[in-house]
Parts: structure tokens; C-alpha cells; sequence
């Protein structure tokens, strides 16, 4: 038995496809009579890895699917879905490289924080979109309702992103191996949650400002344009559903 362990920041999925290409080549290197031997791997740590990484690809896709769902049935609006589904990868990104500058490695504690972080990462996105479309329904220029909009949501969206970052904090206080585990996979979770808020603060509302001005005469307050697609028309029917719950429970 022959036991292979990576060094430094080389990467588990490289090593193990080097192998799985060479096999075939030792196997011709042995004996004479030894054409019964059977090479065959006994464990193969790169199948953890790729685990991780299609755990990361699908919990940003479900927290994208599921978004762009709510999107379209409330708001209508396939460019808002648009600009907040940009938001997830970007966010991804940006935690993968502050990683990076301090050191890290792409390896399962680092993918898992981030498939940890994937499914919240919409929440900054989606807030200030659904924030400026509200602006947008009370009237104003396109400017004067990104402005307002990302305005009135800046404390409270800051205040959440600390809120989940800070949860995190006490794995920096670990020693030990448990420190080395641990501290990438928070790190991956608080860099993806600030770029997170970074992107709402100046991505979204510049994708704002160059998609969302064709819908603004569909956005006046008790001027409800006609729906022109079926999720225009569940949007109509759940604001009216909405609108007789509250006035059978007295409140607007």
C-alpha cells in the first residue's frame, strides 16, 4: 500500500487525476509475472472535494431559483431577478479572493462556509430592490428613487450583515487544531456576507439605474398597470388577497 498526501497549496482534485493518469503507466513498469496485479485505489479524499464544490453550485443555485421565484410573483420584474441572481456569484467571488490574499485554500472547510453563506446572500440584493421598486410605485426620477432607496435600507442591512457575521466571531478565539479547521469555513461565511452588502451598496443599484427604468410607469402608487404575464397576474391577485385581509382585520 502506497499512501500519496498533498504538500503546501497544491490542489487534492490535480493530484488525484495525476494518479488516475499515471496508473496505467506503473502498472507497465512492474515484473515480468506480475501481470495479475491489480492497482486500485483504496480511499480518494478528491470525492470530499467535489462533494463541497456541488454543494456550493447548488445552494446557490436553489437560493437563486427560489429568489427569482418570489421576484416574479411579487414584482414582476425578470430585470430585478436579473440583478439580484448576478449578486450570488459575485458575492462567491469576492469572499474566494479575500480568502486568497490571506492564504486560503479552496478546500471543503472553505467550500462549506460557503455553501453555508449561499443561501443568505440574496437577502441585501433583494431588500434593496424591493425598497427601490416601492420608491419607484411613490413617484420620483429613476435617480431619486435608487437614492432613496438605498438610503433608507443602509443602517438596517448593515446592521443584519453584523448580525449573522457576528456569530461567527468567537471561532477567531479557538486554538488548536480547531482553530485551522474552523476559521477558513467562518472567514469563507463573513467575506461573502460583507461583499454581500458591499455589492447592494454600488452593483445593484448600477444594474438599477440601466435596467429598471423602462418599468417605472408600471410602479404608481394606486395606478396598478394591467399584468402582462402570469406572474403579473398571481402578483394582482395576491396584493388584492392582501388588501381584504387587511381590511377584515382593521389594519392598512
Amino acid at each position: 500500500m502506497l499512501d500519496i498526501q498533498k504538500i503546501g497549496n497544491a490542489s487534492t482534485l490535480d493530484i488525484v487525476d495525476g494518479i488516475k493518469k499515471i496508473l496505467p503507466e506503473v502498472k507497465q513498469t512492474l515484473p515480468p509475472g506480475a501481470e495479475s496485479l491489480n492497482l486500485s485505489f483504496l480511499t480518494d479524499q478528491s470525492i470530499f472535494v467535489s462533494a463541497s464544490i456541488q454543494g456550493v453550485i447548488r445552494e446557490a443555485i436553489i437560493a437563486a431559483c427560489l429568489t427569482a421565484l418570489m421576484i416574479l410573483l411579487f414584482l414582476s420584474s425578470w430585470r430585478s431577478t436579473l440583478i439580484i441572481c448576478v449578486s450570488i456569484p459575485l458575492s462567491i467571488l469576492c469572499s474566494i479572493v479575500a480568502l486568497s490574499a490571506l492564504g486560503e485554500t479552496i478546500n471543503i472547510m472553505t467550500l462549506g462556509g460557503l455553501a453555508l453563506a449561499g443561501g443568505i446572500l440574496v437577502d441585501d440584493a433583494t431588500v434593496e430592490i424591493e425598497n427601490i421598486h416601492r420608491n419607484m410605485a411613490e413617484g420620483g426620477t429613476m435617480d431619486e428613487c435608487i437614492l432613496r432607496g438605498a438610503a433608507q435600507i443602509a443602517v438596517p442591512a448593515f446592521v443584519s450583515t453584523l448580525c449573522i457575521c457576528i456569530v461567527f466571531v468567537p471561532i477567531f478565539f479557538l486554538s488548536g487544531t480547531a482553530k485551522y479547521l474552523f476559521v477558513p469555513l467562518a472567514e469563507a461565511v463573513v467575506f461573502a456576507m460583507l461583499a454581500s452588502y458591499l455589492l447592494s451598496r454600488t452593483v445593484v443599484p448600477t444594474f438599477a439605474k440601466y435596467l429598471l427604468p423602462p418599468e417605472m410607469d408600471h410602479h404608481r402608487l394606486h395606478q396598478p398597470a394591467k399584468p402582462k404575464n402570469i406572474f403579473g397576474k398571481i402578483a394582482l391577485t395576491l396584493r388584492a388577497a392582501l388588501v381584504d385581509f387587511g381590511k377584515g382585520t382593521g389594519t392598512s
